[in-house]
């Protein structure tokens, strides 16, 4: 089935202190990210950046934390923004740091409540980002959609979200980086872990299958958040947040042919690019690989796996 993708650009970089990923969305642009979505027979509607809206003072108790109101205004301009390509077609937002996340998936959460259907999230990351902005050290923003999502108290200042995705609708696939107050609150819900120790004992595929078959169950929307980081830094470098030890290569295409093939995606994030950081836009043009092998470009085409 065709989809028209809907590139939207965010370039945030409030999230985090490291300059750069502002640059994000035009690096997608230059590395040919609306011609790789052509040419596996989609169409790609580029809807341009968004702009931060004018900004209203915001507070929070935790002195550690920066940008507030700047955080805050991207993600109402997201959520906005997803909510309506929702209704359009397949979006794709262009960041940007991972606070972008705040936003785009409140709007698909608004979408996905519309339709009266159920949201699911997996979060391809490095981190699990699970903190909130009173748990958080570093103050930086980016390190807390994912208990915005699911509803974790703390976030006051911001616009509460629409329909929070239950922790057992949320996925963490990938994952080495966990801090103390992080995993002390996921210890205490039912999200998939799929840190990658167990990713190493279990294979990449069954445990992105079993996931996948709880969306098909629930005839649920998928939203894909991923973060340049969830890959090693071998291979990709432009990104403010390395950890040693992450996908590979072959894997990172793997689970993006998995989705594929799925039929279950209805948005993505691409998101922590820093092109300050790459190597002749080396990480760019992998992050655009990958989004092609998610819309179904493949070595040779072979027999779809049966879900029935």
């Amino acid at each position: 089935m065709t989809k028209t993708c809907i590139l939207i650009g965010a370039p945030i970089d409030t999230g985090q202190r490291r300059a750069g990923c502002l640059m994000g969305p035009a690096a997608y642009r230059v590395a040919g990210l609306a011609q790789a979505i052509i040419d596996t027979g989609n169409r790609a509607d580029d809807w341009g950046d968004l702009s931060m809206p004018a900004l209203r003072p915001a507070s929070c108790a935790n002195p550690a934390v920066h940008s507030l109101a700047e955080t805050v205004g991207w993600t109402e301009a997201l959520a906005g923004a997803g909510e309506r390509a929702m209704a359009a077609g397949f979006p794709i937002f262009l960041g940007g740091d991972h606070s972008l996340s705040l936003g785009s998936v409140a709007g698909v959460a608004a979408h996905a409540a519309a339709a009266g259907r159920p949201l699911f999230v997996l979060w391809l990351d490095a981190h699990s980002d699970y903190h909130t902005p009173l748990t958080t050290a570093s103050g930086n923003l980016h390190g807390t959609p994912v208990a915005y999502i699911a509803g974790r108290p703390g976030f006051d200042a911001f616009p509460p979200f629409p329909a929070p995705v239950a922790p057992e609708r949320i996925c963490l696939y990938g994952i080495r980086s966990v801090d103390g107050p992080e995993h002390a609150g996921l210890v205490e819900t039912d999200a998939t872990i799929c840190d990658m120790r167990a990713l190493d004992e279990r294979g990449i595929v069954a445990p992105l299958r079993e996931f996948l078959d709880r969306v098909r169950a629930e005839d649920g929307l998928l939203h894909v958040s991923l973060d340049v980081d969830f890959l090693d830094p071998g291979i990709a470098p432009a990104v403010g947040t390395t950890v040693p030890g992450g996908i590979t290569f072959r894997e990172a295409h793997l689970v993006m042919e998995l989705l594929h093939e799925s039929g279950l995606v209805t948005s993505l994030d691409l998101v922590e690019l820093n092109p300050f950081l790459d190597e002749r836009g080396r990480t760019a043009k992998l992050m655009v690989d990958l989004v092609g092998s998610l819309m179904g470009r493949k070595v040779f085409d072979r027999p779809t796996r049966s879900f029935g």
